[in-house]
């Protein structure tokens, strides 16, 4: 987002040239104390996306509407993070304590006949799909609270060189990826970034959604089961029956997981490398697979 500097002068001084020297100094110093922001960065961020979606059919009139709100903004903080992130650092041992455990199975009483009625409808069984809840959102209680909108456009814009530059300038040091990394995570994950916002627009629109209702983590995933929005068209399913497919509703995440799994290759009894292979699909991570996979031991017998 381009901060804009807004100033006001006030003067008891008498006399024209008095209040005149007072402003001047004033707006020196203040304009002293601006930080340097690359020139072609412009107030603007957006301009060149979405004109992109446009020509991929996207009414002018609604991106417009949509850009033009107070709470979209070129997301500087939420998406360095993505170019920082490091998922062995990740304490996923965390999820398998007692205490994760024990929610974990109180989950399953819960919404045990959600569970129950994916887990004959797809064949995935309740303790893998409550461990990826788990694992994902805490069963639902952390879902992150960044517009999804700003987060994929943001990374789409990036496309734009300036803009890739804009960011790169703003991303603390420490932590931060090389310069070489960074151009290249740039150069695949923008085009990503642009197919998942497209995505996201059609799925706000299909479920009757404002777009920027919808939050999520820093990477753009949405919902109890953390879903990019190209998977909530393809892969989310109406869980309780109301005609809807909404990510943050129980019901509808639960089933929406066990599809995703059954639709990846998850049989009944998957076990082994076999289930990891499945797993993997939803999340790339081998301490991510092992973790789902831990959990669902566990919590066998706990339903």
């Amino acid at each position: 987002m381009i901060d804009t500097l807004y100033y006001r002068t006030k003067s008891r001084a008498s006399g024209f040239l008095c209040a005149a020297i007072g402003f001047l100094v004033a707006a020196a110093l203040l304009l002293a104390a601006a930080p340097a922001r690359p020139a072609l960065a412009g107030p603007d961020p957006f301009g060149a996306l979405r004109q992109r979606l446009v020509s991929d059919g996207f009414g002018l009139e609604n991106l417009e509407g949509l850009y033009g709100r107070e709470a979209v903004f070129f997301d500087v903080e939420g998406v360095s993070l993505f170019f920082r992130h490091s998922e062995a650092k990740l304490n996923y041992e965390r999820f398998t304590s007692e205490t994760a455990i024990r929610e974990a199975g109180g989950y399953m009483q819960r919404f045990g006949a959600s569970l129950a009625e994916a887990e004959r409808s797809f064949g995935v069984e309740r303790e893998v799909v409550t461990a990826i809840l788990l694992v994902e959102t805490w069963l639902g209680n952390y879902l992150g609270q960044r517009l999804v909108f700003n987060t994929l456009s943001t990374l789409a814009a990036l496309d734009e060189p300036d803009q890739s530059e804009f960011l790169w300038q703003r991303i603390p040091e420490e932590g931060r990826l090389e310069r070489t990394a960074f151009d290249e995570k740039v150069r695949r994950k923008s085009g990503w970034a642009y197919d998942e916002l497209k995505a996201l627009l059609r799925y706000a629109a299909r479920e009757e959604m404002d777009p920027l209702a919808i939050r999520g983590s820093y990477a753009g995933a949405l919902g109890i089961a953390q879903f990019m929005p190209s998977n909530a068209l393809r892969l989310a399913r109406d869980g309780n029956g109301d005609g809807r497919v909404d990510l943050f509703e129980h019901a509808d995440a639960i089933a929406s997981v066990a599809n995703y799994l059954r639709s990846n290759g998850w049989r009944p009894r998957l076990t082994g490398k076999r289930a990891e292979r499945v797993i993997l699909r939803y999340n790339y991570s081998r301490y991510y697979a092992a973790a789902v996979l831990k959990i669902a031991e566990r919590l066998k017998g706990t339903g």
